[in-house]
């Protein structure tokens, strides 16, 4: 006989995790709630994430502004953050006992700076909601086994047996694994393939990561030949470039980057709120070496000099002795850097991507399925990506929220 359960969530992340609590904390009855994650250890992601500190969502915006963080998902994201957004995760949060810290960015983390404390939150939440955690149990096949005249029933096929359950949650993350997509395939819910989001540029250029360790508090990023400019704080790496800015600029060109094959040239503007004026810069330092100290406290010294290496200004010239080229191309070199980049690098366990479930599949107040009954999606399975900042978590806490409520309404 196989072992029936009323909900099994396919996957022990965050908005898995979330999916299993809000079942388990809104239904008036004690239900069979169970998580299966294919991994020996669940909420991995969230370990790891915001470098172990775990950035759990964004300062309290307002639903619209919130939204217009996802370069995938935003118009259709304002219905659900109304419902369920960073006031609700902060006070959710709080009343389990984890204080939240708010930093200069707007991004979020516990005030321990620990991860732990998230995952140890989640995890007591799920057990005292009576929800069952299996590990390294990956599910190869979901099967309907009801007749079209029946509320629909589900079989699954797992690498630890056959179960059986009235409901399904897909809650896999990212739809990278083939297996993943085939499984979405097999349900008849359409999906935009998947591809990276916020990962970093490769520049080969050894004069400039030589630099590594550097950054620059505000800078825009243009790609060559597009409308896709972003603006942000950008960090020299011993590979190339990264940094806030970067990453949302990998974000909002996720599609447009895969499409060049990670081959493009990107224009960076190192002042982007001012206007350099050289001229008057040579008129009053006159006799100084141009590259031995940069004018500019938003540029590092050895940046400036860089840049100036870049212009063809040798390290022993002074300001009177530059040149009307010069000028012009230190003036370009500050506005529009061209850099190229040759390839991304990103962190294989912090992938996001973008990609997934087309929202248009879906009931958004319930995160159910049009086509399926009884069968929802939430997460990172679902075509949503946020910029870096705590929003891909946000995502995770508002659909988890709305698939619990409902399928703990239905068991009303």
């Amino acid at each position: 006989m196989l072992e029936e359960w009323d909900v099994v969530i396919i996957g022990g992340g965050a908005s898995g995790f979330f999916t299993a609590i809000t079942i388990g904390e809104q239904s008036p009855h004690r239900l069979r709630i169970l998580i299966l994650e294919k991994s020996s250890q669940p909420l991995g992601k969230v370990k790891i994430s915001g470098g172990g500190r775990c950035n759990v969502t964004h300062q309290r915006l307002k639903p619209k502004e919130l939204a217009k963080h996802y370069p995938r998902g935003e118009k259709a994201l304002i219905g659900p953050f109304h419902r369920w957004n960073a006031n609700h995760t902060i006070e959710w949060f709080d009343k389990k006992g984890v204080d939240l810290k708010t930093e200069s960015d707007g991004r979020m983390f516990p005030t321990t700076d620990s991860s732990q404390t998230i995952i140890d939150a989640l995890q007591g939440a799920a057990e005292q909601a009576g929800v069952t955690i299996q590990t390294k149990c990956a599910v190869t096949q979901i099967l309907s086994t009801s007749s079209p005249d029946s509320t629909p029933e589900f079989e699954l096929q797992t690498s630890e047996g056959p179960l059986k359950t009235k409901k399904v949650v897909l809650a896999m993350g990212g739809t990278r694994a083939q297996s993943s997509v085939e499984m979405i395939q097999s349900l008849g819910l359409n999906q935009a393939s998947a591809v990276p989001s916020l990962f970093t540029f490769k520049v080969n250029d050894p004069e400039l990561t030589s630099l590594s360790g550097l950054a620059v508090k505000h800078a825009k990023i243009s790609l060559e030949a597009s409308k896709l400019i972003t603006e942000g704080p950008v960090l020299i790496t011993h590979w190339g470039v990264s940094g806030p800015g970067i990453l949302r600029h990998s974000a909002w060109g996720a599609r447009l980057l895969a499409d060049k094959e990670y081959r493009f040239s990107i224009l960076i503007n190192w002042l982007p709120r001012q206007e350099p004026d050289l001229t008057s810069l040579r008129d009053r330092l006159g006799k100084k070496k141009i590259a031995k100290e940069s004018p500019f406290p938003e540029i590092p010294k050895r940046l400036w000099a860089y840049l100036c290496s870049r212009s063809k200004i040798t390290p022993e010239q002074t300001w009177s002795q530059m040149s009307k080229t010069q000028r012009k191309a230190l003036h370009s070199e500050l506005s529009t850097c061209r850099l190229k980049v040759e390839g991304k690098s990103l962190n294989k366990d912090e992938f996001v991507t973008c990609g997934g479930i087309e929202l248009k599949e879906l009931h958004l107040k319930t995160m159910e399925s049009k086509k399926t009954p009884n069968l929802y999606a939430v997460g990172e399975v679902l075509n949503v990506d946020g910029i870096t900042g705590g929003f891909n978590f946000q995502n995770a806490w508002t659909t988890g929220y709305h698939a619990g409520v409902a399928i703990a309404d239905s068991f009303r």
